[in-house]
């Protein structure tokens, strides 16, 4: 039987996260194989992949914050707001080279905090049913409603000028759901220049970093081998309440026991058997526990 647990996948370019799915699928023997936060397909990096229970998992990981190293290039702007889409404008090249290294850094400095920001036309946002992308492609005039995102740090790394734009390498960390290609055409707009998104790498995923993520040709070569195992995952996600032989029975028939697990408004717990297997995770409710999901 194929083990439960978490792969850290390094996704390569020119694949979609459903594409990498499929793959593990077949590294590991199993279909029942599911991901956290898609990627687009010209992005690479980390991809946290569930396989079986862990699939159940995924929903409850705390993975609301992000970090992205990518390109901006600023001078030309996309459909898309990224380099796979189609050119709408291209600045003169004595304009853009009119913007200067302060003038980046403090349209940089001005995307970082509590931001009402519009995704991208070409994003996977619903609108009355139909993914955006679609109706962008079928010929509509799609506009969307901002949203609230967080970006907690968007560094610039380097500026690069060529004679008809620059390219900005930044290093940015944000709350789930930000569009880094957003930024990018948000801080073009800004400069008067026009901007899109020509590279996108993500770094960290919560806890889960690059370091650690293995690439898909690794992961035909050793299979399970790479799989983080339910109870590993667990101790690095949630605070943990060890049970007891008769707490670790009761909890594994979906039976309400008497919290002794971690304190404080709305934790999530990790409830763990003598074995160390993971048995559920878990709420205070009023003094006696509430199941998010019973793996045992």
């Amino acid at each position: 039987m194929t083990a439960s647990g978490l792969i850290v996948v390094d996704k390569p370019g020119g694949m979609t996260s459903h594409d990498v799915v499929a793959r593990v699928r077949r590294a590991v023997g199993t279909r029942k194989v599911g991901h956290a936060g898609t990627l687009d397909p010209m992005a690479t990096g980390v991809l946290v992949v569930g396989v079986e229970k862990a699939t159940r998992l995924l929903g409850h990981l705390a993975l609301h914050d992000k970090r992205y190293l990518a390109t901006v290039r600023l001078g030309v702007s996309t459909v898309s707001d990224d380099a796979d889409g189609e050119v709408v404008t291209t600045s003169p090249p004595e304009l853009v080279r009119a913007v200067s290294d302060e003038q980046v850094l403090a349209a940089a400095a001005r995307l970082v905090g509590l931001l009402e920001q519009r995704p991208s036309s070409v994003s996977a946002v619903k609108v009355a049913g139909r993914r955006a992308y679609e109706r962008v492609r079928s010929g509509e005039d799609v506009q969307l409603e901002p949203r609230s995102v967080l970006v907690s740090r968007l560094d610039v790394v380097s500026i690069e000028r060529s004679a008809s734009h620059l390219d900005v390498d930044v290093d940015v960390e944000c709350s789930t759901g930000t569009y880094v290609r957003a930024l990018a055409r948000d801080m073009g707009a800004d400069l008067g220049v026009g901007g899109h998104l020509t590279r996108l790498r993500r770094a960290r995923v919560g806890p889960f970093e690059e370091a650690e993520a293995v690439s898909l040709d690794d992961l035909a070569a050793r299979g399970e081998d790479v799989v983080m195992p339910l109870s590993a995952v667990a101790a690095r996600c949630f605070p943990t309440w060890a049970l007891d032989d008769a707490q670790a029975r009761a909890v594994s028939f979906g039976q309400r026991i008497a919290w002794q697990g971690p304190r404080g408004e709305g934790v999530v717990a990790a409830l763990v058997a003598p074995s160390g297997d993971l048995c559920a995770l878990g709420t205070d409710d009023d003094g006696m526990t509430r199941y998010s999901a019973v793996f045992a």
